[in-house]
């Protein structure tokens, strides 16, 4: 796993801090990684602290069930609690409830095996109530299915932002959103969404190949040639009269870090593009995983194989080595300085697109401002800013002139 720590265990066995952000349970790091970036994504709307700590507690340590459980349970409450404000007219207090508990759900899914029954309904629960959130988004949310191939499709969420420089309407510039191995459209919000809408800029977050309900539901795995999913975003964008067209930008969070670099090497109507988390080469990232890897499971169906070893042979073109090159549009790298997955993969993706003359940017987090975690699960507010600010600045866009139309 090259230089990843996520598989360190700590010396300090209880709760504490670390330069990658809280960690809950360091005998068992892989669930204390998941709990830290549901605990982050709190602060985007995506839950209430204390309702996180509170779900912890109730947790056996390590064990996936309770996971499930507990998750579950409060992400139950905050939909009931939903259901009944809007009931009551309270629709604000309805759209927030249902956002926490659409993450409360995509969390208690996560350690389900694909073949388990519960992991397709709680992933319906997780559309449902941020489809009930989105009714009350200003503008409203619009379920998208974006052409894919042939009779298939990408499921997709279409969201505009409400703010146009000097409230003046007119087309937006718009950011195609992508997740990564285990990420998918329902979070995009609480990874990169709200500070791209605070600024202007409209999003389409997209379950592309591999993710969400294009995976769960049709079965399609990922693919190493990403340019094709996007390119099939912006020929839907480009049909929409409120996008402006030549300001399309694409980001990918985690193994998306990716996925936007391939797309932006071979995507020439792309205007800017951002790996949230940059990956250099998955044969290097999970060379010598195995069937134990902490993400095995997720791997295996994303990619759309029974065994890590086949898993091998299909990821074997997933490196950006003699594609970075290609990339014409300004491209922007945020990484997490103590990212437990590794970090040594940003730096290489960067100094390799410098050396091709791209207009690259690598900002790279650190524990004193905190988000130095992987895709800055520690403090993803922080990972926002840095992306929308410099998504703005690409477009031209003076935050000081927004105003809400």
């Amino acid at each position: 796993m090259g230089d990843a720590t996520i598989d360190r265990i700590t010396g300090d066995t209880g709760p504490h801090f670390e330069p990658f952000g809280w960690h809950h349970w360091p005998e068992f790091p892989w669930l204390s990684y998941q709990f830290r970036r549901v605990l982050g994504e709190t602060q985007e709307g995506g839950g209430a602290v204390s309702e996180c700590f509170q779900a912890a507690s109730r947790m056996t340590p390590g064990d996936a069930e309770s996971w499930f459980v507990e998750w579950t349970h409060v992400a139950d409450r905050n939909r009931e609690r939903g259901d009944a404000a809007e009931r009551q007219g309270n629709v604000i207090t309805a759209r927030q409830c249902w956002l926490r508990a659409a993450d409360y759900y995509r969390s208690a899914e996560f350690w389900l095996s694909p073949d388990d029954p519960r992991r397709l309904a709680t992933f319906d629960r997780v559309e449902e109530v941020s489809r009930n959130a989105g009714r009350y988004f200003d503008p409203p949310l619009e379920v998208v299915e974006v052409p894919y191939e042939g009779d298939s499709h990408l499921d997709a969420y279409f969201v505009a932002s409400p703010f146009r420089p000097d409230g003046e309407p007119g087309p937006q510039p718009v950011l195609i959103a992508f997740g990564g191995l285990d990420s998918f459209k329902d979070e995009l919000l609480f990874m990169v969404g709200n500070g791209a809408l605070a600024r202007g800029i409209s999003c389409l977050l997209v379950d592309g190949p591999g993710q969400g309900g294009t995976l769960r539901r049709q079965r399609i795995p990922t693919r190493h040639d990403y340019e094709v999913p996007v390119g099939r975003c912006i020929d839907y964008l480009e049909g929409r009269a409120d996008v402006d067209a030549d300001r399309i930008a694409v980001s990918g969070s985690s193994l998306g870090g990716y996925y936007a670099a391939r797309a932006a090497a071979y995507e020439s109507r792309l205007a800017a593009a951002v790996s949230h988390g940059a990956i250099w080469s998955i044969p290097e990232l999970w060379g010598d995983a195995e069937e134990d890897h902490g993400l095995a499971m997720h791997i295996k169906w994303v990619f759309g194989v029974d065994s890590m070893a086949a898993a091998k042979q299909v990821w074997d073109p997933f490196r950006l080595e003699g594609h970075l090159g290609n990339i014409s549009c300004p491209y922007l790298i945020v990484h997490g300085g103590h990212d437990v997955l590794g970090v040594r993969g940003a730096t290489q993706v960067y100094e390799h697109a410098k050396e091709n003359g791209v207009d690259v940017t690598l900002e790279m987090l650190q524990p004193e401002d905190t988000g130095a975690e992987h895709c800055q699960h520690d403090n993803p507010t922080i990972g926002q800013e840095h992306v929308a600010d410099w998504l703005a600045a690409r477009f031209g866009i003076d935050q000081a002139s927004l105003r809400h139309v």
